[in-house]
């Protein structure tokens, strides 16, 4: 592949009066660093295959893999702002250093010092405050890996570039939104202060920055606005290795850093799966294998998760089967650009085989997979035909392109732990109640041993002025009545079959497990088609989803079903 990257006045995440403070911070003069403080450590550790792909020219990122051998990054026609985002931000580094080879550690090199010779002083889509930051953190973490057996005319050049883009995100980060973009901004000029001889001076005030901003990002339940768990991950990464950094040069990092981290651990324990994975919400996927595990030990808090809901979700678990529920409305505003219809929705895992899950995440296969999956059909929970329990909205414009916003959520969520706690749960919503007067409600039990879920689906009008509505909308509907969907879709690596005659359907995981789903309703059941949707992924993945088929003929309903191991696991067969 040939061709230029299109310049930072054109990159679709970044305004014209953005592109042009971004160009006139950059003709500012910038400080050169005389070297490292101290020897960097590597904190970002990428994956092994796909190192291994990119030294046989093929880069596999953003759900897609581009063949283009010898060829450098920025060299390739690809203009998807994700992948762009990706290759600026040097994404590749980390891939690259996980080989751990000469011939690995060259072409990190040859590509790093081509990029500083033709974009380090400003050119190119990658200087905005949010790239510069993960830019920044990756190469001064692989200091000692781009510097081995280089000249000194190279090693100054570096200095010089990661001196400019310090000055750069010293002008620039407050113009990015609150979010994750600019904690990253932030940590970049942190590190880079602290580990850069010359720049010390001014490491106190971006430590102060930063620290403030945790303070408005990070909610007291440890959750973000977006409610995204993998962006959560992310930014609980992020902190910790601007603490590894400071700790490296024996800096003390900012109460307000400490305490975020803290604050977020145990909520993403609250939403760590068994099989070592995320439950999936709200735009995010499970996350790169073991970077949670590895992100959780590196913060050195080991308090565990919480018995109470946090950041909207909640956690039922006995023995090895594990659920996480969304149990709170979707993110409002500008959080919600990428948040899904999933109110109730839960995700399930029986030892380390994931059994139910939602659709999750299509961003990376294009804008209609991206709305699909955000639908309240692509999660696993009760909808009504043709309507999802938050509706979209008008158009926002976010950096990886057009997004509807969320702009009818349900008004009141709701949980109430049973007894026994963490085993037993009932949910409601009204998000259905503007338009036809009904709420869900959802009471989940888990058998002690873990080996049965049963549950219970209720939808009606909840008061006089709900049932008038509701009878309003089914005069309107006749003999039709309001048709609605109960959906329980299946990992794909689950084999799933129509059981006794079609009154139940039975589940081999990859474990030798076998799970059997039964039904007690007014409903038909099918083994429908499903789609798992997932970063890094070449494609969605073809799988299957349990659907209860009913029609609402009065102003209440209610379906009862269950989840139940066929035997106990045998030992040998236990994950």
């Amino acid at each position: 592949m040939s061709g230029k990257i299109s310049p930072l006045s054109s990159s679709p995440s970044r305004g014209r009066l953005d592109a042009w403070r971004d160009r006139r911070a950059l003709r500012a003069a910038a400080p050169v660093p005389s070297g490292f403080v101290t020897e960097p450590a590597p904190r970002s550790i990428g994956l092994f295959a796909r190192g291994r792909q990119l030294m046989a020219g093929r880069f596999p990122y953003e759900g897609c893999t581009i063949e283009a051998p010898d060829t450098a990054p920025w060299d390739l026609s690809e203009t998807d702002p994700a992948f762009v985002t990706a290759m600026q931000s040097f994404v590749w580094l980390d891939d690259l250093a996980a080989v751990a080879e000469r011939p690995a550690r060259a072409r990190a090199q040859d590509w790093a010092f081509d990029w500083i010779a033709r974009q380090g002083t400003g050119e190119g889509p990658g200087w905005t405050p949010e790239i510069t930051g993960r830019r920044l953190l990756r190469q001064i973490n692989h200091g000692a890996f781009l510097l081995a057996g280089r000249t000194r005319a190279e090693a100054e050049a570096l200095f010089t570039t990661l001196g400019r883009q310090v000055q750069f995100l010293s002008r620039r980060w407050s113009s990015v939104p609150a979010g994750t973009g600019r904690l990253g901004a932030l940590c970049g000029m942190v590190c880079a202060t602290a580990m850069l001889r010359g720049l010390e001076g001014q490491t106190d005030s971006a430590l102060a920055a930063l620290a403030a901003e945790c303070d408005t990002l990070i909610g007291a339940d440890g959750g973000i606005a977006s409610r995204n768990p993998e962006e959560l991950l992310e930014t609980l990464g992020l902190l910790v290795d601007t603490v590894g950094t400071l700790k490296s040069v024996t800096r003390t990092p900012a109460e307000g850093i400490s305490n975020a981290i803290a604050r977020i651990v145990p909520t993403l324990r609250l939403l760590r799966m068994p099989d070592g994975g995320l439950a999936r919400f709200h735009g995010g996927g499970c996350g790169a294998p073991g970077r949670l595990d590895a992100v959780l030990t590196a913060s050195e808090v080991r308090t565990p998760a919480p018995d109470e809901p946090a950041m909207g979700f909640v956690r039922l678990q006995a023995a090895g089967t594990a659920l996480v529920v969304d149990a709170a409305a979707p993110p409002a505003g500008a959080a919600s650009a990428h948040a899904h219809a999933s109110t109730l929705a839960f995700e399930m895992t029986s030892g380390r085989r994931p059994l139910v899950v939602n659709c999750g995440a299509g961003e990376s296969f294009g804008p209609d997979w991206a709305l699909a999956g955000r639908a309240s059909a692509c999660q696993s929970t009760l909808s009504l035909e043709g309507y999802s329990s938050s509706r979209f909205g008008r158009a926002h414009k976010t950096g990886a392109g057009p997004e509807s916003l969320l702009t009818e959520t349900p008004d009141e969520v709701w949980t109430r732990p049973e007894d026994p706690p963490r085993r037993h749960a009932l949910f409601g919503h009204d998000g259905y109640r503007a338009t036809h007067g009904l709420t869900h409600l959802r009471e989940l039990s888990l058998t002690p041993d873990g080996d049965g879920l049963h549950g219970t689906d209720s939808i009606g009008a909840m008061s006089p002025v709900d049932t008038k509505l509701t009878e309003a909308v089914l005069d309107r509907a006749g003999i039709r009545g309001i048709p609605y969907q109960l959906r329980f879709h299946l990992h794909p690596d689950v084999d799933a079959t129509l059981d006794m005659g079609g009154w139940a359907v039975s589940m081999a995981l990859k474990s030798g497990e076998i799970w059997i789903f039964r039904f007690d309703g007014q409903v038909d059941l099918t083994l429908a088609p499903s789609v798992w949707l997932e970063k890094g992924q070449p494609g969605p993945r073809a799988t299957r989803q349990i659907v209860l088929s009913g029609r609402l003929l009065e102003p209440s309903q209610q379906i009862s079903w269950t989840f139940e191991k066929a035997q106990v696991t045998p030992a040998p067969i236990r994950d």
